[in-house]
């Protein structure tokens, strides 16, 4: 899953969901408009990370959906992704949301987002999403219906699925333990990916998710709600592992942007 080799050769591949290309002139572009609900924000009026990964999740399927993809079954898991808050969206915000595809390999995609307020929110993302089988969970090459719904927007832009951050926990990280609630299980029997952005609030709701920053988080293993973890983290970067395995399940960076 994070060969190179399983991109296509003489085409440059560029690191997935490190970069915010620009709207395509061509290709598909969904747009749909969602406002920011109370639940959707902090105490200071600030829409929080895992709102913002609702936004994004709930944009992406209703893309899915309007292109006729839902009868095909198609499954993706998400891989690692990337948001810049550059003015945050507030409660009763009416935010713009549009996304495209912008970047492939043999079996991911690259997925872009912007959303854009009313009020002045100016928020982008990007995430790889990995294609698998829906029935065994093994990566499997995305098929002609996608390529014909998404393709040219993409522009023939090569990514790859590696992940980056650093995987030890720095040892002046501090510390707690955390569980997932049962409501934040999907219909999938896994933690939905928005409940992760959860973690960033958590650890970072004073510090650099106060300013313009940017978010970035890989996934590396499905948690359940059953399963008692350990949080660790720094100013820049937490750890979600399992306490007895040590065995890592996602981690995330938070950087305030200049």
């Amino acid at each position: 899953m994070n060969s190179s080799s399983d991109v296509p050769d003489g085409h440059a591949v560029e690191p997935g969901a490190s970069k915010l290309v620009s709207l395509p002139n061509e290709g598909r572009v969904f747009s749909t408009t969602r406002r920011v609900s109370i639940d959707d924000a902090s105490p200071s009026g600030r829409m929080e990370s895992d709102a913002i990964a609702r936004f994004l999740q709930d944009a992406g399927n209703e893309d899915t959906d309007d292109a006729g993809l839902d009868e095909f079954g198609l499954a993706w898991v998400a891989r690692r992704m990337m948001v810049e808050v550059r003015v945050p969206a507030t409660a009763r915000e009416l935010l713009t949301i549009s996304t495209w595809c912008s970047g492939t390999g043999r079996r991911w995609a690259e997925r872009r987002t912007q959303l854009r307020g009313d009020a002045g929110a100016q928020i982008d993302a990007v995430a790889v999403w990995i294609h698998v089988d829906a029935t065994s969970g093994r990566p499997i090459g995305w098929g002609d219906n996608f390529a014909d719904n998404y393709l040219v927007a993409a522009q023939g832009r090569k990514i790859d699925a590696r992940l980056r951050h650093e995987q030890e926990p720095s040892p002046d990280a501090q510390s707690q333990p955390w569980h997932f609630r049962v409501s934040d299980m999907d219909a999938f029997g896994h933690v939905n990916n928005a409940a992760y952005l959860a973690l960033a609030e958590q650890c970072w709701h004073n510090t650099t998710l106060q300013d313009p920053h940017r978010l970035e988080i890989e996934w590396r293993k499905p948690c359940t709600a059953d399963v008692a973890l350990d949080l660790h983290w720094t100013a820049e970067q937490l750890w979600l592992l399992e306490p007895d395995s040590g065995e890592l399940r996602l981690t995330a960076t938070s950087r305030a942007l200049t």
